[in-house]
């Protein structure tokens, strides 16, 4: 039988937060991935921020109440996640379909959206460093791990970490040497220019930067 993978769409999400994932997983001939939104029909990506410029789209061939029991959910970020933290159709379909699901998961700020419904309460959990302090005022103990796992809840830390917890997904499901084989097949070899992938290892100058560039694109994580 058919992992069915529902990865939720919702306007000025963050396209990586998704598409990492899924080409991971859509390299599994018993993968069935689904984009889904609120509405089926196109959904556009945060890239230009508040507006349409640069903007790219992904089509969501299904509602979400066509998928209402997924065998695993994805819930990615965006500059946008802010808006929808009291969305409720959004929120009781991530609750609805974990009730049921084999796997829980989020990358990036999308965990924000699952602390929202309730799905991380009392759990640890990480995020986008620009969110932790968000996250942290809900009932989630924050950590700044790339990738959390609590049980079937498996949360991934901003944008790219969400192709390590695809592939820990991989692992978990089919074992080591699959997990290997798909990693190969993606030529997934990551050896940025710079060692500046957390705001651990880089100036507060360049935090601030960041920060306010991401703020001036519409982004709104502050608690």
């Amino acid at each position: 039988m058919a992992l069915q993978v529902a990865f939720l769409l919702y306007d000025r999400f963050t396209t990586l937060d998704a598409v990492g994932p899924y080409e991971v997983l859509v390299q599994l001939p018993d993968v069935e991935p689904v984009f889904v939104a609120e509405q089926a029909g196109p959904v556009r990506n945060d890239a230009g921020g508040r507006n349409d410029s640069g903007a790219c789209e992904i089509v969501a061939e299904r509602s979400i109440d066509d998928v209402p029991s997924p065998d695993m959910l994805l819930v990615p970020g965006g500059l946008s996640t802010r808006d929808f933290l009291g969305h409720e159709p959004i929120l009781e379909w991530i609750r609805g379909a974990h009730e049921g699901s084999r796997y829980t998961t989020s990358v990036c700020s999308g965990a924000l959206l699952l602390a929202a419904a309730g799905v991380l309460d009392g759990l640890q959990a990480t995020t986008h460093w620009l969110a932790r302090d968000l996250l942290a005022t809900y009932r989630v103990d924050v950590v700044e791990d790339r990738v959390v796992e609590q049980g079937k809840v498996i949360t991934a830390a901003g944008v790219s970490a969400g192709i390590d917890m695809a592939l820990r997904i991989v692992q978990m499901i089919y074992g080591d040497d699959v997990a290997r084989a798909v990693q190969l097949g993606i030529e997934y070899d990551p050896q940025p220019p710079f060692d500046a992938g957390a705001p651990e290892k880089v100036s507060d100058e360049l935090v601030a930067a960041v920060r306010g560039s991401m703020m001036a694109r519409g982004t709104n994580w502050t608690p």
